[in-house]
């Protein structure tokens, strides 16, 4: 593609502009209103990204021939019952539209959560699809959905895409993207990581004493393979369960029966752990995740999570999100850093990466996947 200029909304730290630089394309313009967020883009970049786009006048914004966005979904309350823009009116999406209506950018590339699919019954992207294309877009008929590791990266992170060609010719054949067979198992976590200059990673010793456990409990049992989540407090545990939702009786009787055929086992590391008293109530709940991939907690990608311990195959990551569950590489018996997290999302070495590692993780936590951008992109252009 020849060099083009493209705008980048809701810019976070800048995945999608490292992805369309990457492919010739020249930022002019980019919005953001985390002031963490901005600070970072403007190391990297030079660009004051500072800007509301809720409160920016269209016309205020230079002309470009791309349009990115990786736009929250607020609810769409009137969605399907009105034409027009006023179904959206109130939303971020129709800030979106109102620029695409007055700049008509030849390709636009917007990206949102899993759950924009099923959102409202399916009516959000009803909604979304009806307004580009009546603006003159040829999308998709359906979202284009696809996870990093899809494409070779070892992190589960599945994302909706939204690319779009503006339709100048009358035409209106559909937009086809390919994507990927998953690749899930075939990726491995070794290729992102990086060694720490220092310690602070590391777990701490209450950790490393609830994954010690929860490993006795794994290797001592007579099935390894565990296909519901355990729950400690229900070991031994005889209490009726009518009021208890369906799928919730379903996995306490699971948690029983487990006891049940694994007693003596069960009952010794009860013992030895002092019944998991000195426990975080959420950590006496596991979630085992790997099949028979792995036979160790210590040799998956293990999660700290309101849920339980939850612990992973070795051949990809969870999704990075923006919040405290930062990935513990278990045989390493320490996080993931924020340079392993940037390299996770497909930003470069040379990216300056947030010297804050509460925010750091949370900037790429939010992020775009760089290489899933330009793995859309590439096609997107060759349309």
């Amino acid at each position: 593609m020849q060099p083009f200029r493209f705008i980048d909304l809701f810019a976070g730290i800048g995945g999608f502009h490292l992805a369309m630089s990457s492919l010739g394309g020249r930022c002019v313009f980019a919005s953001e209103i985390d002031g963490f967020a901005v600070d970072t883009y403007m190391k990297n970049f030079g660009i004051n990204s500072a800007f509301d786009i809720t409160q920016t006048d269209e016309k205020d914004i230079p002309p470009h021939d791309v349009l990115c966005a990786g736009f929250p979904c607020q609810a769409f309350s009137k969605a399907g019952k009105q034409n027009g823009f006023d179904d959206t009116r109130g939303t971020l999406f129709f800030d979106i539209l109102r620029i695409l209506q007055h700049h008509k950018p030849k390709y636009i590339l917007l990206e949102n959560v899993r759950n924009l699919v099923s959102h409202d019954s399916g009516n959000t992207w009803r909604v979304i699809r009806k307004h580009l294309i009546d603006l003159g877009y040829t999308i998709p008929s359906e979202p284009i959905i696809v996870s990093p590791h899809q494409i070779g990266v070892p992190q589960l992170r599945e994302r909706v895409f939204i690319p779009g060609i503006l339709n100048t010719d009358g035409s209106a054949e559909e937009l086809t993207i390919d994507v990927p067979l998953s690749k899930r198992n075939i990726t491995s976590a070794q290729t992102v990581l990086c060694e720490p200059d220092d310690d602070s990673f590391r777990i701490s010793e209450y950790e490393e004493l609830v994954l010690n456990a929860w490993d006795e409990f794994l290797q001592g049992l007579k099935q390894r393979v565990l296909g519901f989540p355990i729950w400690a407090s229900e070991f031994g545990s005889a209490c009726t369960i009518p009021d208890l939702p369906q799928w919730k009786q379903g996995f306490v009787q699971k948690n029983r029966a487990l006891y049940n055929a694994n007693k003596k086992h069960i009952d010794s590391w009860l013992q030895k752990y002092n019944y998991l008293k000195d426990f975080v109530p959420t950590h006496r709940k596991f979630e085992w995740q790997a099949g028979a991939s792995i036979k160790s907690v210590w040799e998956g990608i293990i999660q700290f999570r309101p849920s339980g311990v939850r612990v992973k195959r070795p051949t990809e990551f969870p999704a990075l999100v923006a919040m405290v569950h930062v990935p513990i590489i278990g045989w390493a018996k320490r996080r993931i850093t924020p340079r392993e997290a940037a390299n996770l999302q497909g930003f470069p070495l040379t990216y300056k990466v947030n010297a804050n590692h509460q925010q750091a993780y949370k900037q790429f936590g939010n992020s775009v996947n760089v290489e899933v951008v330009k793995y859309i992109a590439k096609q997107l252009f060759a349309g």
